[in-house]
């Protein structure tokens, strides 16, 4: 895979970035060369793609509380506030659904467009639906507009890794990542605090959805404004799909933005090394379908796709789920207030999110991947022993329940992006990240469906066992 640090000669290469087997410590680096490059300048090429990431935790913040006032007679300010539990999982649920679809487009599209104009795409897409939900006169047009605002979602958590992962110097490629994951979180908390202090106003729901508009346009600008990703525009140009000197020195304008006045005289001798890796690793042939599943790529397929799958079927989404019921029988008072709750469980998120983002670089992914998941492991069992022995100490359930979302915070949740954006070759990037995207979307969509019906048939104590079971 190609990464962004300088490759002195073929001879240095050795096990290259392209090669899945290297043993280097994150699978990215070939060599440990440090590259030139400008704190302020490496700033914004980071934070307009990460706005994708939190508009996408807004999403899930301000929903939990839209849902809230959307429901209620007095305050949802319409008259078709009566909904069914069909319809009010259409509304909670038509992001991810969205996200579904915009993953599938991207498939499709992202290396058409390239990582700078799939984001543009998306923050439009953020923008035309939380507009449309906003200002929807029915309950039909809210849900195509919460399908169009999931698209933005697919599209950013496709576009956004890849844009920072060939931008980024290779000393920070992994914080800033990681630093992705932590403004998802950001939007989280966002999303809960601005709608529990708009659930009780008539129509606050309208407010709520339309607050994100404000960041959709900035997202947007900055992505106008801000160059391509070089590393594509060299992949288009070895590739024949364009003129190769012309692309080669759009590359060298690219990166010296990127880089600041630090890059010096080097823009154009870094641009040559990295043609010379990108040749050496194979990425001039065309990618098909078929290559994605064999050899290196299939090894990069089964890291990639496994972890964003494992992501979901720990169960994630069931523990939150059951967040507001554990608080409320250990007798917090914030328990009968869902909103109070969840801003409480969004901030030990934010905070172990933090940590990881410190810490991912020193201690490396697998540590962390190995670590985090073993606690998880633990807090599952806690939690499954909690409803089917323990039911009289709910001071377990509540240290169950945070350790879970304390260690998901520090593996799964920031590395798993990370991972994807690094393991795949570069010309396989797009369309591998895309499946990946795809498959979390999905799978969040099943353990979602499926939580409540095997809850039924089981029990939650169960449930949460078989959770453990996998997370082993």
């Amino acid at each position: 895979m190609a990464s962004d640090h300088e490759q002195p000669g073929l001879s240095s290469l050795g096990k290259t970035s392209g090669e899945i087997g290297s043993e280097h410590e994150p699978l990215i680096n070939g060599t440990h060369i440090s590259e030139s490059y400008s704190a302020s300048a490496a700033i914004l090429p980071f934070l307009f793609p990460a706005l994708g990431g939190l508009l996408y935790g807004y999403d899930i913040g301000s929903t939990s509380c839209a849902t809230i006032s959307i429901e209620s007679a007095t305050l949802s300010g319409i008259s078709w506030y009566d909904l069914s539990s069909v319809a009010i999982g259409l509304i909670t649920s038509g992001s991810l659904y969205g996200a579904l679809i915009g993953s599938v487009l991207a498939f499709n599209i992202a290396d058409f467009l390239g990582r700078r104009r799939e984001l543009i795409t998306s923050a439009i897409m953020y923008l035309v639906g939380a507009l449309v939900t906003a200002f929807s006169p029915n309950f039909a047009v809210m849900v195509i507009g919460r399908f169009a605002y999931g698209i933005g979602i697919g599209l950013a958590m496709h576009s956004a890794p890849m844009y920072i992962a060939e931008t980024a110097p290779s000393q920070i490629r992994g914080l800033l990542i990681s630093l992705k994951e932590f403004f998802i979180v950001l939007g989280m908390v966002a999303g809960y605090g601005i709608g529990s202090l708009l659930v009780e106003t008539v129509a606050g729901w309208r407010y709520m959805y339309g607050a994100s508009t404000p960041l959709a346009v900035i997202m947007g600008i900055g992505m106008w404004w801000l160059p391509a990703s070089p590393r594509w525009l060299l992949l288009r140009a070895i590739q024949g799909k364009g003129n190769m000197q012309e692309l080669k020195e759009t590359a060298i304008r690219c990166l010296c933005r990127l880089r600041g006045q630090s890059i010096g005289e080097s823009a154009s001798e870094q641009v040559d090394e990295i043609l010379t890796e990108l040749s050496y690793v194979g990425e001039e042939k065309e990618v098909t379908l078929g290559e994605m599943f064999r050899g290196k790529c299939l090894k990069a397929m089964i890291i990639g796709v496994g972890l964003v799958l494992f992501q979901q079927i720990t169960g994630q989404p069931s523990v939150l789920y059951y967040a507001a019921s554990i608080f409320q029988s250990a007798g917090f008072s914030a328990a009968s207030d869902a909103t109070r709750v969840s801003i409480l469980l969004g901030l030990l998120k934010l905070i172990m999110t933090g940590v990881a983002v410190v810490v991912v670089d020193r201690l490396g992914r697998r540590p962390l991947l190995l670590g985090g998941v073993s606690g998880m492991v633990i807090s599952l069992f806690l939690l499954g022993s909690y409803y089917l022995f323990l039911d009289d100490v709910p001071a377990i359930a509540v240290v169950a329940l945070l350790l879970y979302v304390g260690c998901y915070q520090l593996s799964f949740g920031p590395i798993g992006w990370l991972m994807i954006s690094e393991v795949f070759p570069l010309r396989l990037r797009g369309r591998g990240l895309s499946i990946a995207v795809l498959v979390n979307f999905g799978a969040n969509a099943l353990v979602t469906f499926a939580f409540s019906p095997l809850k039924a048939w089981l029990g939650a104590g169960i449930v949460f066992y078989v959770f453990g079971v996998i997370a082993i």
